[in-house]
């Protein structure tokens, strides 16, 4: 069964716990429109900030979930959950080690109908989460639909999120990328700091990150949440279907 918290995702904004953000600013993310608060980041996230960014979002209606990436920051009360796995690392705990390690622990305790697996492809080498993972982000274009084909088809994960983390991405390919999807719902995150960019980001995913921007251009992030509406608006009355 596919979970049902993310598919009508356009827009979501990611917060990261171990980043400040003010109570006004959080209060504007939150009435912004957007679709979700995605909570995550590549370091520094623990049991503690995560618990304290939960409580501050839920002031407000908007849907909320959490990429589980460390077991030990599993808190309870998200409307969703996603477990990340890294395609394009040689190391085995980012791809199903970690993951594997966790369900020996807590399987049993799982709401597996709000939780989806994430594949993520890194192609930003400079980025944490390039870092962290040892991800190699020097792929073709050939290599990149291999890893979205092996998610989508061979193992049938539910999201395949392309990440180019703190810079704005191949659009051209991330466009090829959702052209191979059967049914996996394809994530961008990554230097979207314009509408212009929010804009092609929506036209070539189906579901537009924006993150980093919150935390030094608010407006700016914030405009993203129309951009991205209006590229869905436009695709309706084509007729078509995200």
């Amino acid at each position: 069964m596919i979970p049902s918290f993310y598919p009508h995702w356009r827009h979501s904004f990611k917060l990261d716990p171990d980043r400040e953000l003010s109570d006004e600013a959080l209060e504007r993310v939150c009435l912004s429109g957007t679709d979700a608060i995605l909570v995550g980041g590549s370091s520094g996230v623990t049991y503690d900030n995560t618990v304290d960014l939960l409580s501050r979002i839920r002031r407000y209606e908007v849907p909320c979930a959490l990429e589980l990436s460390d077991p030990a920051c599993a808190v309870p009360g998200f409307d969703g959950y996603f477990i990340p796995m890294v395609l394009n690392t040689p190391r085995r705990e980012w791809i199903i080690g970690r993951q594997a390690e966790a369900l020996a622990d807590f399987g049993h305790l799982m709401p597996w109908e709000s939780v989806a697996g994430e594949a993520y492809i890194v192609l930003n080498g400079d980025s944490t989460a390039a870092r962290v993972t040892c991800a190699d982000a020097s792929l073709s274009a050939a290599q990149v639909l291999a890893y979205a084909q092996l998610a989508d088809r061979l193992w049938r994960v539910p999201v395949l999120y392309v990440e180019y983390s703190g810079a704005f991405g191949d659009m051209a390919l991330v466009r090829r990328v959702r052209e191979t999807l059967t049914q996996a719902r394809l994530f961008y995150g990554g230097g979207i700091r314009t509408v212009d960019q929010a804009r092609e980001a929506a036209e070539a995913a189906h579901t537009v990150v924006v993150g980093n921007v919150v935390y030094d251009d608010l407006d700016g992030a914030l405009r993203t949440v129309g951009a991205v509406r209006a590229v869905q608006e436009s695709a309706k009355e084509q007729g078509y279907v995200f």
